[in-house]
């Protein structure tokens, strides 16, 4: 059987290659000439990427040398159709480490090297399938539900199928996509390059932006769900009430609540949250918000029956999703109004609005390997190299502005890149440059969009903090009334809510929200003591601040999960829950990680990341092939068993 990632064989004219090959990364294409040739010699020649930066995909290389990369390659791939498009052999594991550190100019430490392969299966290997089957005798005895069918739920499904385990997903949107589903508002837009914002097990050449738009993104979830038949295991538009651990049966009575208001009761073995962190939409308090004529409404809840042609929009909050919104909407708009409480960084993503070029949807769909290597080279930038700067010196001097050595060249580069695009505007530059260290909270990324939006005459930046609201103007503290038809609460989640407002008992009626308060936390942000049979995903502390994908720490996860559902059936146990002294030690050594990160320096104010106590419970502080390795098995020395 030929290699899934190997490309469909192809009879396309030179002609049309040599248009292709105008669209592809250069450094990829020069990859995967190695896997058609077998040659390596191609890549240890003049011919090689310059550097390396996020979202920078041609490796600076300059025009000739791409042109000469693309003259090379029309011959190597000219002779490989002419051969019949063979499958490629194996590339021994020394070649493949050289490979890695000619795409991205550096070193690629030996500890990364098995997680990199796993997640680029160039054997064609799904290597994070459960590769384990209940026997069918068991499965009927340990159902699952699953709460959510967002990317990390509609995983776990995937994975639950794979092993033969029953299970009902509930999941209170109409379709599959969680947050892509929900948020629908103008300028959506994944910000992790979507080739590596997939499945590894489930990539996809389809992509017509870069950075996928949010229709595209919940199709792909659709898509997805649909090619592993998940979705007859799903109720929709459903909510899970409550959900109780019953000792005598060792069983969870989950109870959920229907479209129609309509009551109930499933029971399972074991449950699997799968609720996210940025799900419940936060609106501030303000005095006189209720007696607003217009309409108002969040962004995460979107009127699309309101028409914004010629109306002034007040857009209140202007982080990650105000920051797509205003570029969105600002022409439509009479005049547009963005209140911000705090200026956000943001660093340079060239790609961020461009479309996939047609050259690029061959080169995935037909050329060796080209897609997971251009995964591996949107991955690798942002793989723990963003705790460098996130990582505090306790030593460093002033640390109002920045943390350490790195942190400040990175606060000088951002800066740069913010000032370079409004022109002689002191007072709009004083408004938009960030006074805290550089990366402290979600860093943004932008084409030039949001700045340009800001520049224009009929939008305005008010940073003055809101006093109240009136029937048709939103006014602020220091009087000015700035007259409003809509409001826009672009204002974020209650992300240090986890699991509201379900209600979660375990043992002896111990309330999981109650006993989490403002510091949740779970061991390995998977399990709690208490709670057996009860498995977070997207739980508390692996939020990312620093690179990655939720995506890839969804499958870390739920490998680890499934591994756990493993012990239990094979094992013949009826329960299992994590240690508390383990949970304990992971809770202090996370908080004590933590404390050396800039997400949680006194500087950094009004985070959605910290809790009322300035602390932060949420993000994980921890490198990603830490993670990886963590949580590639399920000890059982971690755990009791009954």
């Amino acid at each position: 059987m030929r290699n899934p990632h190997a490309g469909q064989p192809f009879t396309t004219s030179d002609a049309e290659i040599a248009e292709a090959l105008l669209d592809v990364s250069v450094p990829t294409l020069m990859l995967t000439l190695v896997h058609m040739s077998g040659d390596p010699s191609l890549i240890r020649g003049a011919l090689r990427p310059a550097g390396l930066f996020l979202n920078e995909v041609q490796g600076y290389m300059s025009a000739d040398d791409k042109a000469a990369a693309r003259a090379l390659a029309l011959r190597v791939i000219a002779d490989y159709r002419d051969r019949g498009c063979p499958d490629p052999e194996p590339v021994d594991g020394e070649l493949l480490k050289e490979m890695m550190e000619w795409l991205v100019c550096e070193p690629v430490p030996d500890e990364y090297v098995p997680l990199l392969l796993e997640e680029m299966e160039l054997d064609g290997r799904d290597a994070r399938a459960t590769g384990w089957a209940a026997t069918p005798a068991v499965r009927e005895e340990f159902p699952v539900v699953v709460i959510g069918c967002g990317e990390s739920g509609l995983l776990a499904g995937i994975r639950l199928k794979e092993a033969g385990i029953p299970f009902t997903i509930v999941e209170k949107n109409a379709g599959p996509g969680g947050t892509w589903y929900q948020n629908t508002y103008p300028g959506a837009r994944v910000d992790v390059g979507n080739h590596f914002y997939c499945y590894s097990f489930e990539p996809a050449d389809q992509w017509t932006h870069f950075f996928a738009e949010q229709p595209e993104l919940q199709a792909y979830f659709q898509r997805v769900m649909d090619a592993h038949g998940v979705g007859p295991h799903v109720r929709w538009q459903t909510e899970v009430v409550d959900a109780t651990w019953d000792e005598a049966q060792a069983s969870w009575t989950v109870r959920t609540r229907g479209a129609d208001g309509a009551i109930e009761t499933l029971h399972a073995r074991a449950v699997i949250s799968a609720v996210g962190q940025l799900d419940r939409p936060h609106v501030p308090r303000i005095t006189g918000q209720e007696s607003f004529a217009g309409n108002a409404f969040h962004s995460a809840e979107w009127d699309h029956s309101v028409n914004l042609r010629g109306r002034r929009v007040a857009m209140i909050g202007a982080g990650a999703s105000g920051f797509q919104i205003a570029p969105a909407i600002a022409e439509e708009v009479d005049h547009l109004t963005v209140f911000q409480r705090t200026a956000q960084w943001m660093f340079p993503n060239p790609n961020y609005h461009e479309p996939v070029g047609v050259g690029v949807r061959w080169a995935l769909r037909h050329l060796p390997f080209y897609g997971r290597w251009y995964r591996f080279l949107l991955f690798w930038p942002g793989c723990d190299k963003g705790l460098a700067a996130a990582r505090v010196d306790p030593d460093y001097p002033d640390q109002q502005k920045a943390v350490s050595e790195v942190n400040e060249i990175t606060r000088i580069m951002f800066t740069e890149w913010i000032t370079s695009q409004i022109g002689d505007d002191p007072e709009l530059a004083a408004k938009v440059v960030p006074d805290y260290p550089a990366t402290g909270k979600r860093t943004l990324q932008d084409n030039g969009s949001w700045l340009k939006t800001l520049t224009r005459d009929d939008v305005e930046l008010v940073r003055t903090p809101i006093d109240h609201v009136d029937a048709d103007a939103v006014v602020t503290v220091d009087g000015t009334r700035h007259p409003v038809d809509v409001i826009v609460y672009a204002t974020g989640f209650q992300a240090t809510e986890l699991l509201w407002p379900m209600t979660v008992t375990g043992r002896d009626g111990d309330d999981l929200r109650a006993r989490w308060g403002e510091r949740p936390a779970a061991y390995l942000g998977i399990t709690v003591p208490g709670y057996p049979n009860f498995f977070c995903m997207y739980g508390p502390g692996t939020n990312l601040a620093s690179g990655g994908s939720l995506i890839f720490h969804s499958e870390c996860q739920m490998r680890y999960i499934s591994g756990c559902l493993e012990q239990l059936i094979d094992g013949g146990h009826r329960w299992m829950e994590p240690r508390q002294d383990k949970t304990d030690d992971w809770v202090r050594r996370s908080q004590e990680e933590m404390r050396t990160m800039v997400w949680a320096h006194p500087s950094i104010a009004h985070s959605f990341y910290k809790n009322s106590h300035g602390e932060v419970y949420t993000l994980s502080p921890w490198r990603l092939v830490d993670y990886w390795a963590w949580t590639r098995t399920a000890d059982p020395d971690d755990f009791v068993f009954g």
